[in-house]
């Protein structure tokens, strides 16, 4: 893969924004990625021509006139532009409609509608179309080419739909097979191995060696096939469209099927290649404008329809291109092969370029897409948009994918979320996502189930609630409720039916309180602001139903996390803080199971090595055995035990006045020492400059430990000292250089 510089992408037109030292630097791997795009994109561009049945001109003019055209006026930097096989059915009924000059003044007018939807903006609301839609259509594009070029391949002709070339294709299987059927079996075979040849041999892109030793062995073995007929030189100026007659809605069908497909797929392509490299995004807008004029200039000179073609805008990335001039280049070698070397492509039989679009078409059923839809649960959607193009035409298939994509998002909109829940005698109704009046009829048969004269949790966790919802659920809570039932309503998120008994509705997410989600919260604070609505909740024990709360929502995410613990701990770090019930190490920490080993005691006090066992027995542990990577120690603002230790101690609490005689260095560091600064100030209360006073000593404590002093020689721990300011819910870092603890929204560096 390429690693690309800044200012090496160019995002305009050649020579207008590039200077031209640039532009030498960047040709050197333009032109070779040129000759490799032009090398694939002779034989596939003579290949769609011929499977559409169009004069095979007509291909080598699109790939002139797409690389020149788009990739000028277009805004992709990689993108080639040409012939694609997804047009190959349309266009091919086109031609039995209306003949081929009609087409070229069909395929001019769809160049004109791509260039109004570019003009009007619309191009990345085409990107709204659900991917299985797109995929399917390719799919479907792939597998008509795949079964009318099979009969090409074992020396047939293609039937006029996809439905009588699979009724005809086992008789052609074991039917006479004549010299063109080897060819194609050849060239098929050829593109199969190519895969696996080494790296050396794959330089030469496949498609060109297929046709070369399939067109090789035709003319050395002397046989007598169709080939290619190419015109003497590029047609003329003098070649002029023809305006198609006959029905309307017909032409304008036709017209809009060229526009709809070019347009997906030149977008599509264009963000395919924008996730592989650097550098700014695609204008869309201005790129279906470069396609929409390449279609014009395309069919005006009788030209096959253009688009961005993904296959060769790959291999043009692959093969190291840096600027739209690689594009514009593998036009200008096409038509030097015109012009000098016609002869040559004359001798390629009919029956290689069958089997080129035979692999073409088969890749375009892509398996890794189908993996991926099958991921996102729109399989239908795929089948639905595949079976209506094969079995009718693309527009039915595209049309019919849609109509499946939004059933499908009705049903999940009007099961997936309502359902019920029993624990032993308790019923909880959970109702998740949009409730709509579309929903009504699924919500009163599940709300039917519930038992009578029970205690009903119903749990809301949805994005909107209508009238037909909220009248549905007022009437069944009222009516429950007067049967001797009840209804406790557990509301997350955006409280829509927090009145629902008084029949008010909260409408508008402004008029609600902005509340701090339950898991982040205080549960008593939670209770306070989501349990006391009056006729709405009944009560229960804030710490059992706590529990109950973490074992519903919580543990299912975090199961897969404990599982991986369960036969121990590896902690990166033991965290000393107080027992301050505002203190929660894992919220300022952002840290989660597993990480914290964590001491709590009053003051966050750290004796010395021979004074205590309880907190030594925790360090040894954790340093010596556990080895965690960092020790920190946390206090805090508005400590209890600072307080005490400053002469405001609550009398006859012995053991509390024994705990505190460890944090009597604190004071003697306090009155010998300068202050300790709090992002470059000494707090207000005495008690937090103790606070940050005790911090530092208890650092100092530690390297009492044995354990930890050995730890920090070979330089496998740190120390950390840390701050938290309750009031402003700020977390301080210690720069012992600096004496004083920093904001951690700039830490400090270690």
């Amino acid at each position: 893969m390429i690693d690309f510089v800044g200012d090496e992408h160019d995002t305009g037109p050649p020579g207008r924004r590039n200077p031209a030292s640039t532009l030498l630097k960047n040709l050197r791997h333009d032109v070779p990625a040129s000759v490799v795009v032009f090398l694939v994109a002779v034989p596939l561009s003579l290949g769609v021509a011929h499977a559409a049945g169009a004069p095979l001109l007509a291909g080598l003019v699109s790939a002139v006139v797409g690389g020149i055209v788009a990739s000028f006026f277009g805004a992709s930097v990689l993108q080639v532009s040409g012939p694609s096989a997804a047009l190959t059915i349309v266009i091919a009924e086109t031609i039995a409609t209306f003949g081929w000059a009609a087409t070229c003044a069909m395929t001019a007018a769809a160049g004109v509608v791509q260039i109004l939807l570019g003009l009007t903006r619309v191009a990345r609301a085409t990107l709204a179309i659900s991917p299985a839609i797109v995929h399917g259509l390719l799919a479907g594009i792939g597998l008509i080419l795949v079964l009318g070029q099979l009969h090409v391949v074992l020396g047939g002709t293609a039937r006029s739909s996809a439905i009588e070339n699979v009724l005809a294709l086992p008789g052609r299987i074991v039917g006479h097979h004549d010299q063109a059927a080897l060819i194609g079996v050849v060239t098929v075979g050829v593109l199969l191995a190519w895969t696996r040849m080494p790296r050396s041999v794959r330089r030469v892109p496949g498609p060109l060696a297929a046709v070369a030793l399939a067109t090789g062995l035709s003319v050395a073995a002397g046989m007598d096939l169709p080939r290619v007929d190419l015109p003497n030189g590029m047609p003329g100026l003098g070649f002029v469209p023809q305006a198609p007659t006959g029905s309307l809605a017909a032409i304008v069908t036709a017209v809009l099927s060229i526009a709809l497909i070019a347009s997906l797929e030149s977008l599509l392509s264009a963000v395919a290649i924008d996730k592989l490299r650097d550098g700014p995004r695609t204008d869309l807008n201005r790129e279906l404008v470069g396609q929409g004029l390449a279609n014009v200039a395309a069919g005006s000179l009788g030209g096959f329809p253009v688009t961005g073609v993904v296959v060769r805008t790959m291999t043009n990335f692959e093969a190291g291109a840096r600027t739209r001039m690689s594009a514009i280049l593998h036009s200008v070698w096409i038509l030097g092969c015109c012009l000098f070397l016609a002869g040559a492509l004359r001798l390629i039989p009919l029956a290689a370029l069958a089997g080129l679009l035979v692999y073409v078409g088969a890749k375009l059923v892509n398996l890794t897409n189908l993996r991926e839809v099958r991921r996102h649960r729109d399989l239908p959607v795929y089948l639905a948009t595949l079976l209506g193009a094969v079995a009718v035409n693309l527009l039915t298939g595209v049309a019919a994918g849609i109509a499946v994509a939004l059933a499908l998002m009705l049903r999940r909109m009007l099961f997936s979320g309502i359902h019920v829940e029993r624990d032993g005698s308790r019923t909880r109704v959970v109702i998740e996502g949009a409730l709509t009046f579309l929903s009504v009829p699924r919500l009163t048969t599940v709300l039917a189930e519930v038992p009578e004269r029970a205690e009903v949790t119903l749990e809301l966790f949805v994005d909107y609630l209508d009238h037909a919802a909220f009248d549905c659920l007022r009437g069944w809570q009222r009516a429950y409720e007067r049967a001797g039932g009840t209804v406790i309503v557990d509301e997350i998120g955006h409280p829509w039916f927090e009145r629902g008994k008084a029949g008010v509705p909260t409408v508008r997410r402004g008029v609600a309180s902005r509340v701090v989600p339950r898991w982040l919260a205080p549960w008593s604070q939670w209770q306070a602001e989501h349990l006391e609505l009056p006729g709405q909740r009944g009560g229960s024990v804030p710490l059992c139903r706590g529990a109950s709360e973490f074992q519903r929502r919580t543990a299912p995410l975090l199961r897969s996390t404990w599982d991986g613990l369960a036969n121990g701990q590896q902690p990166h770090t033991l965290f000393i803080t107080c027992g301050d019930a505002r203190i929660v190490p894992n919220l300022i920490t952002t840290s989660g199971p597993g990480d914290l080993f964590t001491v709590r005691n009053i003051g966050n006090l750290v004796p010395r090595a021979e004074a205590d066992f309880s907190v030594g027995a925790a360090i040894e542990y954790a340093v010596g055995l556990l080895r965690v990577r960092e020790v920190v120690v946390c206090g805090h603002s508005g400590c209890g035990a600072m307080k005490a230790l400053l002469g405001d101690a609550p009398a006859g609490l012995a053991h509390l006045g024994g705990w505190l005689r460890h944090g009597e260095a604190t004071l003697l560091r306090r009155e010998t020492e300068g202050p300790v600064l709090l992002d470059g100030a000494r707090p207000e209360h005495e008690g937090d400059r103790l606070a940050l006073h005790n911090v530092v000593q208890q650092l100092e404590n530690l390297r009492s430990y044995p354990v930890v002093d050995a730890a920090l020689a070979r330089g496998e721990l740190r120390l950390t000292g840390m701050y938290f300011d309750v009031g402003k819910a700020n977390v301080y870092l210690l720069d012992e250089a600096l004496r004083s603890f920093t904001s951690a929204a700039s830490p400090v560096k270690s």
